[in-house]
């Protein structure tokens, strides 16, 4: 399985590879949205955890770019991983594209339980973590 992480925080990044190092998944990196979505063009991932706050283009900007795609990857599993609580968060995820909402800091749990609920649910991908 590849993912892709898209975090303008180095740390939140490290975090979440070596979760996702334990169940052998392999993910990528990127560290604001313009390079996510030139990731997106250049490589072939399973899913796309997304930060909602970047520098640059926001998170739900890059889902809504994603989504607008004319090819296979705007069917992608995106989930946005934020520490944003705003009584809207939900609303404005799923308005732009996104699949889930992971809060930070990432359980591990909360991690592979979503990846995992988003692989049974998508076009036979079949792919299973450990």
């Amino acid at each position: 399985m590849k993912i892709l992480f898209v975090d303008d925080d180095a740390m939140n990044r490290r975090v979440v590879k070596d979760m996702l190092d334990v169940v052998g998944a392999s993910m990528d990196e990127a560290d604001c949205g313009e390079a996510g979505l030139a990731r997106i063009d250049d490589e072939d991932y399973h899913v796309i955890l997304m930060d909602l706050r970047m520098p640059g283009m926001d998170g739900l900007t890059a889902t809504q770019l994603i989504r607008q795609r004319l090819d296979a990857k705007a069917r992608l599993p995106i989930v946005v991983v934020t520490a944003d609580t705003s009584s809207d968060l939900q609303k404005r995820c799923a308005s732009a594209g996104a699949d889930g909402v992971l809060m930070k800091p990432v359980a591990m749990a909360s991690l592979i339980d979503t990846i995992g609920r988003l692989m049974a649910r998508s076009d036979g991908l079949g792919v299973v973590l450990n």
